[in-house]
C-alpha cells in the first residue's frame, strides 16, 4: 500500500514543506466567483484537514487570493501557514479608474513593489516561497535582473526560499540548470494524463536537490470528474482525451479506487517531489480532497495504470524502493 502524505526532505529548503496545500486561484475567482463566506468555509475545512501551506499569487483574482489569506487564514484557526506567492507581474490601476491590470516587470523595482504589496495584503513580514511566476518567456529578465532580485530578497529574510512557478517544463528545467533554485512549481505536466515533466525536469530537480510542488494534479478539472462538460488545460476537453480520462477511471475502478485519489497521489510516486497542491473553491471540496490525499492505494494500482500507460512504467516498478518515502 502507498500512503503518501509523510513529509518528505529537501535539501534545498530550510523548512518543512507539508506534503499537500491549497492552490488558491479559484479563491481569486478562477472561472467563477467564490463569496466571502465560501472562501472562509474553505480555510476552516483546511484548518480541519490539518493543511497549512497555500500558494497564492497576485495574478489570483487581482490580489483577491492574498487578501483573503490574509484576513481569513487566522479566524479558520491557521495561526502557523507555510505560504507561497509569486513575483514577476504588477497589479497596476486602470487609467480609466474601473479596476486594475496585471503587467510583467521583472526589474528589482517592480519585483520588491510586488513583494511589499504581497506581503501587505498577506498581513505578513515574509514569505516561505516566492516563485518568479510564468517566466517562460523572459529568460533575458531573469538573467539581468529577476533573478538576483529574489535571491537578495532571500538574503534580505523577507522570504525563506526561492524558485520558479509555470505550466511548462522545459523552460522550467532549463532555470534550474541554469540558477542556484530552492523550489519549483509546475502545473498540469505530472498528472495521469501527462508525463511531460518527466524528461528532463524531474530527473534533474532530484539530482540537484530541488524541491518539487505539483499543480493541476487534476488537469483542470477532468481528472476529478471526467464528464463531457469538463475542462482539460483550462480549454474543453477534446473527445479522445476524455476518452482516456474514462478508460483512467476505469482502471482505478477495477481496485475500488476513485480517480481523484490516484490523481491526487500519482506525483508522489517521483522521489523528487515534495508537494501537491490542489485548487480548492469550497469545503467539500477541501475535505474531499484531503480524503483523497490519504486513502491508502494499492501498489497493484499503479502496476495496472502502467500497463495502460498512465504511470511511467520506472515509477510504478522502483515502488518498493520507496516503501515510506
Amino acid at each position: 500500500m502507498t500512503v503518501p502524505l509523510a513529509p518528505r526532505t529537501a535539501p534545498r529548503l530550510p523548512f518543512e514543506l507539508p506534503p499537500l496545500g491549497i492552490g488558491t486561484a479559484p479563491l481569486g475567482g478562477l472561472f467563477e466567483e467564490v463569496t466571502e463566506q465560501e472562501a472562509a468555509a474553505t480555510l476552516r475545512a483546511a484548518a480541519s484537514a490539518g493543511i497549512t501551506y497555500f500558494d497564492t499569487a497576485p495574478r489570483y483574482g487581482h490580489g483577491q487570493a492574498e487578501d483573503r489569506l490574509g484576513r481569513l487564514l487566522e479566524p479558520a484557526g491557521i495561526t502557523r501557514p507555510v505560504i507561497s506567492t509569486k513575483t514577476g507581474w504588477l497589479l497596476r490601476p486602470k487609467a480609466d479608474g474601473t479596476g486594475t491590470d496585471v503587467v510583467p516587470d521583472w526589474t528589482e523595482r517592480g519585483i520588491r513593489d510586488s513583494l511589499e504589496s504581497s506581503l501587505e495584503r498577506l498581513g505578513r513580514s515574509f514569505v516561505d516561497i516566492l516563485y518568479l511566476h510564468d517566466a517562460d518567456a523572459f529568460a533575458d529578465e531573469v538573467r539581468a535582473t529577476a533573478y538576483e532580485t529574489v535571491r537578495r530578497l532571500r538574503d534580505e529574510g523577507l522570504v525563506k526560499a526561492i524558485g520558479f512557478g509555470m505550466n511548462h517544463s522545459a523552460p522550467l528545467a532549463a532555470y534550474v540548470a541554469a540558477y542556484e533554485v530552492d523550489v519549483v512549481l509546475i502545473a498540469g505536466r505530472f498528472s495521469l494524463l501527462d508525463h511531460d515533466a518527466m524528461g528532463t525536469l524531474l530527473p534533474l530537480c532530484a539530482k540537484n536537490g530541488t524541491a518539487v510542488v505539483v499543480g493541476g494534479v487534476f488537469n483542470t478539472g477532468l481528472l476529478a470528474d471526467p464528464s463531457s462538460d469538463a475542462m482539460f488545460n483550462y480549454r474543453p476537453v477534446p473527445a479522445e482525451t476524455l476518452d482516456r480520462a474514462r478508460k483512467c477511471q476505469a482502471v482505478c475502478e477495477e481496485f475500488g479506487v476513485p480517480l481523484p485519489a490516484a490523481a491526487v497521489q500519482f506525483p508522489f510516486l517521483h522521489p523528487a517531489v515534495t508537494s501537491v497542491v490542489l485548487g480548492c473553491r469550497s469545503a467539500a471540496e477541501v475535505t474531499a480532497n484531503a480524503e483523497a490525499a490519504r486513502l491508502p492505494l494499492p501498489d497493484e494500482l499503479w502496476h495496472r495504470l502502467a500497463e495502460e500507460g498512465f504511470v511511467p512504467p520506472e515509477l510504478a516498478d522502483s515502488l518498493g524502493e520507496r516503501a515510506g518515502g
